[in-house]
């Protein structure tokens, strides 16, 4: 199977079945075992009634012990044989699928982060969210096609060959029989891949809104909101419970032909074996040999049934991943070169000047509108910031992601020991992680857990609270050590005595350093070297923070929090 360092490989994006087909020609020697496997093991089972048959012409029907003795023998040994061969067949897919599943999982995290802070703007995480649990494992399991599905069709054509020697009426019932299953089957299969694809679709909307649920509860809650989405979100789901009605009836009609059709096929046959052996047109043996044939075939059948039920599935699958990897990064044609020393980053919209080595705070009136701003100096939106004296927009973007880092206070954290959250996908010495972790005030951290920076940290920081949280973010942010670090609202998750002593570590350690905090904490603010006061995204004063607390009322009771003051929203009147 596929190792977890390995290059996945160029998908084919261009639908669902050649996505699946690549899958397969990823891995054609392990596809073309089980093929041969599965072919091999059904065909054995076809010939157990053929072996019967001469245990019975051939032994019992004139009494020859010894020829039914030795026709028993080969019974017992096709038999065993078969069973070896179910294991390998079995073993083998399973690697298939494993591969397929582990494959379409790399390939899809690599477009993610491929596509980095542009995937939000260009799909929602539902949809990720959606692909990563539920299609991955659908695509995976629709390769069994390539195993049981290839035997079901090599079984069906030798069954029809054996069943040639004994009656060629029998062998056109059979030969007929399979394609009139299949213009049975065939418009349920395209049926079902229209429901499967709006159900599907909606389930993506619906995982999003979860999402956006989960993260701004306590905010619904504040604004008396969370009733009106909460009808919302109930109809919402209602619909796609419907949906699911939908798609279960197609389901369960394709598995109850899946199962009823062979039974008829296996009577109808049987049926007229009788009559040809009551006419005597056929031995006894042969009667026995035609119904262990229809009775193995009845496999096959069943196999190709639920084949085409997962390759349908397969298919709408595969296409929800190929809608994903279509998906382009913004072309970036910028070629100037980033400036060669520390320089000054301005902000033309909102008249904010970040000169190279200091510390300073965007403190807005609205959080919205230093997000806005940080955003642009990171060159996450549009803009005319320069740096340097030259447009941002103009710099390889690949340069400017080297030298200036965005920290956001809802960063991802994934799962792995602390060491591995703080390093990113640096390769620090244990002192220099601890040394970040100090200068973001989280010694405590690894002091409470039981294996230090060994610990395991569950994905997101769930097992850590939200001051630790924040602080393990900062940590990883000034263990990176950019150029230029833009974070937004480092501190707010703290109390007042740890907020104090990680704005003094912070300023310690980023010194000579351009540094820009998004955050209206006094304490912080105290600790700056400038601070730019924004009201509707605009600078109106700059300065100190306690010049700006005896000159700015709309500050002051900005960075007062108090609920008495309405200076703030006098300004922004």
């Amino acid at each position: 199977m596929i190792d977890a360092y390995e290059d996945p490989g160029t998908p084919d994006g261009r639908g669902g079945a050649r996505y699946l087909w690549w899958l397969v020609l990823r891995q054609p020697g392990r596809c073309a075992a089980g093929a041969v496997l599965g072919s091999v093991w059904m065909v054995l089972l076809a010939a157990t009634p053929y072996l019967m048959s001469r245990a019975v012409d051939d032994g019992l029907e004139p009494g020859d012990m010894g020829a039914l003795a030795g026709w028993t023998g080969a019974l017992f040994v096709v038999n065993g044989l078969n069973s070896w061969l179910s294991i390998m067949r079995h073993r083998t897919m399973t690697r298939v699928r494993m591969d397929a599943n582990f494959r379409t999982v790399k390939v899809v995290l690599g477009q993610t982060v491929r596509l980095g802070a542009s995937l939000t703007r260009r799909t929602g995480a539902g949809e990720v969210v959606t692909i990563g649990v539920g299609d991955v494992q659908v695509i995976a399991t629709s390769l069994t096609a390539v195993g049981p599905g290839v035997g079901a069709v090599v079984a069906y054509v030798v069954v029809a060959a054996l069943l040639l020697s004994v009656s060629p009426l029998l062998a056109v019932v059979v030969l007929l029989g399979v394609p009139v299953i299949a213009v049975v089957v065939g418009p349920l299969a395209g049926r079902l891949q229209g429901r499967e694809t709006e159900y599907r679709e909606r389930q993506g909307v619906l995982t999003a809104r979860i999402g956006d649920l989960a993260g701004g509860l306590r905010v619904l809650s504040g604004l008396g909101g969370k009733g009106l989405v909460a009808d919302a979100f109930r109809r919402d789901s209602g619909r796609l419970r419907e949906q699911g009605y939908r798609v279960g009836a197609v389901t369960s009609w394709m598995q109850a032909l899946g199962a009823g059709l062979p039974a008829l096929f296996l009577a109808g046959v049987t049926w007229i074996a009788a009559r040809l052996a009551a006419q005597g047109r056929i031995s006894v043996g042969e009667l026995v040999s035609v119904y262990g044939y229809v009775a193995v075939l009845v496999w096959p059948v069943m196999f190709l049934i639920e084949c085409g039920y997962h390759l349908s599935r397969g298919v709408v699958a595969a296409r929800r991943v190929t809608a994903l990897l279509r998906l382009e990064p913004p072309a970036d044609a910028a070629t100037a070169d980033a400036p060669a020393e520390p320089s000054v980053l301005y902000d033309p919209e909102s008249g904010v000047r970040v000169p190279p080595g200091g510390l300073t705070a965007l403190a807005a009136a609205r959080p919205a509108d230093a997000l806005a701003v940080v955003d642009r100096l990171g060159r996450y939106a549009p803009s005319a910031v320069t740096w340097g004296g030259t447009r941002l927009d103009e710099i390889a973007l690949a340069r400017v992601r080297e030298r200036i880092l965005v920290a956001e206070h809802e960063a991802d954290l994934f799962a792995g020991p602390l060491r591995e959250v703080v390093a990113g996908r640096g390769d620090p010495s244990d002192e220099e992680v601890l040394r970040a972790l100090h200068a973001a005030a989280a010694d405590d951290i690894v002091r409470g857990l039981p294996d230090g920076l060994d610990s395991a940290v569950s994905a997101q920081g769930r097992s850590l609270s939200g001051g630790q949280r924040q602080r393990v973010r900062l940590a990883r942010a000034l263990l990176a050590d950019p150029e230029v670090l833009l974070a937004v609202e480092p501190t707010s998750a703290l109390d007042a005595h740890t907020e104090a002593r990680a704005a003094d570590r912070l300023r310690a350690a980023r010194r000579g350093r351009t540094t820009v905090l998004a955050t209206s904490s006094p304490l912080v603010l105290d600790r700056v070297d400038q601070v730019h006061f924004l009201v509707d995204g605009k600078v109106v004063a700059s300065g100190r923070h306690r010049e700006l607390l005896d000159t700015e009322p709309g500050y002051r009771a900005l960075v007062a929090r108090d609920p008495d003051e309405t200076a703030v929203e006098e300004v922004v009147r």
